[in-house]
């Protein structure tokens, strides 16, 4: 997945630029460094080893292998070469279902009109209503914060009626949610968000499964959060520092 870059100005998204071919190509370092772009949120944290993802992975590649055994007479390395190219489709197909599930997620809490929603919108509305209460949302705000980096947000609300703010981020999986604990890194993604939009907001990753349609809502403990953030920062410091930016 290419790095993601926002304005360092207005925080709009800039990911890609047009390049001197006059053809549309992805953002780089290189682009970053002389517009004066501020990297994602999840390209910071792209920089954790990230060991759930790594072993699903590893899983897709094994089980290519069992599935699709050597052909005869077929070339070692070209057997292995594709085993991995069915192991990555299997993770770019993942990774498209949950943009279409966020995708849809967006129409909704933006209230884009679509003939008939998903099981699972009126699951996330529910848990979002029972576990927050009924708030103003707002979806898909991009954003850059002074330190130097941007990010979009899946979905937050401001302080309101006595009511704190929250700063939610949407995972899809295609295990049971209930069971999920979330990774480390996503602490550190709504710890970098709400320092930008809502400080000191209460922030919760809402897991769903787009094929049976259950949600869960899991909320991150404000001192984690907290430790979460100088975390991030370091890891910030450590990427200015590696690409030479500002």
């Amino acid at each position: 997945m290419a790095d993601h870059w926002y304005c360092g100005n207005t925080g709009e998204p800039r990911y890609t630029i047009i390049g001197k071919n006059g053809k549309e190509r992805n953002t780089n370092i290189k682009d970053a460094r002389e517009l004066g772009l501020v990297p994602s949120v999840t390209t910071i944290n792209s920089m954790l080893s990230k060991s759930g993802l790594d072993t699903w992975k590893q899983t897709q590649v094994l089980y290519a292998a069992v599935e699709y055994p050597r052909w005869e007479n077929e070339d070692e390395k070209e057997w292995v070469s594709r085993i991995l190219d069915l192991a990555k489709g299997k993770s770019r197909e993942a990774a498209q279902r949950g943009t279409n599930i966020h995708d849809i997620l967006d129409s909704y809490f933006s209230n884009v009109y679509l003939p008939e929603w998903p099981t699972y919108i009126a699951r996330v509305q529910t848990h979002l209503d029972s576990t927050f209460g009924k708030r103003q949302w707002v979806s898909e705000q991009s954003f850059k914060h002074p330190e130097g980096y941007g990010g979009k947000v899946d979905l937050y609300c401001k302080a309101d009626n006595n009511l704190p703010g929250v700063i939610i981020d949407f995972k899809t999986t295609e295990k049971s949610p209930g069971e999920l604990t979330p990774y480390y890194e996503y602490t550190l993604q709504l710890a970098a968000y709400r320092e930008a939009l809502v400080p000191d907001a209460i922030c919760a990753n809402v897991f769903i499964n787009g094929e049976t349609s259950e949600v869960a809502v899991k909320i991150h403990k404000e001192q984690e959060l907290k430790d979460g953030y100088e975390a991030f920062l370091s890891l910030l410091k450590v990427f200015k520092l590696k690409n030479k930016l500002n």
